[in-house]
């Protein structure tokens, strides 16, 4: 088996985090558990009813690009891709062919082939012997990046997958929850003995990393003991079975000409020098160069600098303190606090009310001061940082707002998924700008519920 070499390339779909959907004005909500609810005659293909474009969701596609130190499409147009399936109610699914928006770059040492902007279908859920269609999600905007064939083992595909969803939520194109189904992962795998390419598998229904990197080792075994055997691989889509951990067959792969892509008719085409949205981008502080900078400073471990870059909150208290005061002796007892103090209680109370930069630099003096003895007490202090606590009647009064704003989490907890609790005093706390006490906002809550 050592002398074979697997060949990997990824192709991945990641919904963008826009107000509305790609080609219509229907509400883009993830999150939405009412079935068919953010619908439209436009998304459910309705006969005269005729597509928009989102240009913000073109820009976002754009931003991607411009990180990926990618080639920019100045010139751009949205095909028609043709197939039949439930999922799609026009029976094709607007998406691009010849000219998408971004080609080449590279993340992470992998190359990117392209990167292109389309349609995600409905959701299809299967009960029994009946198949529902909940088209919610249909229209919703869909980035797909395709990487070259450079990858090699399933470690290398992971890591790249990890860091995309990373670079996403940096630049606000998209929260990326593989387990929300808004990034889904299928990876094209072959094996050889020599220098050329073996006969391609496609592996779907990849919905966690791990999944990526299993389902990878599976098919690579696979294809070898088979050809081991004086068997042939063939050319095929297969899928994931997480509960036995095996590859199954679906379908013969179709070839770019089985969809008779040709362009839409119904949209415009795209000039992205002529739009001042579109050919000025600003590019945050990407992760990679966040790694670099926070590298620099000399006493913060890789693990350290992994745990920053990858929490958006533990990063913007880390920045805020660093502005207000750039001593390394200083940051790095802050590190210490965030890392430590900071990030437990967040995992302990996922709404918990952050401390201001102010506020930690002045625990941080009490504690170089030895006014603070202990980390029990130190500890204590971070826990404890709520403003005065909030009367009754206001708590009760944003309480009500957040229900009356949010009927479909409310119906979702009343189904029984605690989770949506968490979501519900969430908003309360934006609401209350931090001022309330997330457990007495919570009880708040429950108590209008009940």
């Amino acid at each position: 088996m050592a002398s074979y070499t697997p060949t990997i390339g990824l192709e991945i779909h990641a919904e963008l985090k826009t107000a509305t959907k790609m080609f219509c004005g229907c509400r883009n909500n993830p999150d939405e558990v009412a079935p068919n609810t953010n619908v439209c005659a436009v998304c459910l293909a309705h006969p005269g009813t005729l597509p928009v474009m989102n240009g913000e969701a073109v820009r976002k596609v754009l931003l991607v690009g411009k990180a990926l130190n990618a080639t920019l499409a100045d010139f751009s147009e949205f095909d028609r891709k043709n197939y039949f399936y439930p999922d799609i109610p026009k029976g094709y699914q607007i998406s691009q062919y010849q000219y998408p928006l971004v080609q080449g770059g590279s993340l992470g040492g992998v190359a990117v082939t392209r990167v292109h902007l389309e349609e995600d279908t409905a959701r299809s859920q299967h009960v029994g012997d009946k198949s529902l269609v909940d088209y919610n999600r249909a229209g919703v905007p869909l980035m797909e990046l395709v990487t070259e064939p450079v990858i090699h083992d399933a470690a290398t595909a992971g890591a790249f997958a990890r860091e995309l969803q990373l670079l996403l939520r940096t630049l606000g194109a998209g929260e990326a929850n593989m387990e929300k189904g808004e990034m889904r992962v299928e990876a094209n795998i072959s094996v050889s003995k020599d220098a050329t390419f073996g006969t391609k598998v496609e592996v779907k229904n990849l919905n966690s990393f791990r999944s990526v990197e299993r389902a990878i080792e599976y098919e690579v075994k696979r294809q070898i003991e088979l050809i081991e055997s004086g068997g042939t691989v063939v050319q095929e889509t297969r899928g994931w079975d997480e509960a036995k951990q095996v590859t199954f067959s679906q379908r013969k792969k179709e070839s770019s000409h089985d969809y008779r892509y040709f362009p839409d008719p119904d949209l415009p085409k795209l000039m992205v020098s002529e739009s001042p949205t579109l050919s000025h981008l600003e590019l945050p502080e990407l992760p990679s160069q966040m790694r670099e900078r926070l590298r620099a400073m000399g006493f913060l471990q890789d693990q350290d600098i992994e745990q920053l870059v990858g929490d958006a909150q533990l990063t913007q208290l880390f920045a805020a303190v660093e502005s207000k005061n750039a001593d390394p002796a200083i940051l790095k007892v802050a590190a210490n606090f965030i890392l430590n103090d900071i990030a437990g209680q967040i995992k302990k109370d996922p709404v918990w009310q952050l401390p201001s930069a102010d506020f930690l630099l002045e625990v941080i003096t009490k504690y170089q001061s030895g006014a603070i003895a202990s980390p029990q007490a130190k500890a204590s202090i971070l826990t404890g940082v709520h403003a005065e606590a909030m009367s009754t009647d206001a708590l009760s009064d944003i309480a009500k707002q957040v229900i009356d704003a949010n009927p479909s989490v409310v119906a979702e907890f009343k189904a029984g998924k605690e989770a949506s609790m968490q979501f519900l005093v969430g908003q309360g706390m934006k609401l209350s700008k931090g001022s309330a006490n997330p457990q007495a906002l919570r009880d708040a809550i429950q108590t209008i519920l009940a």
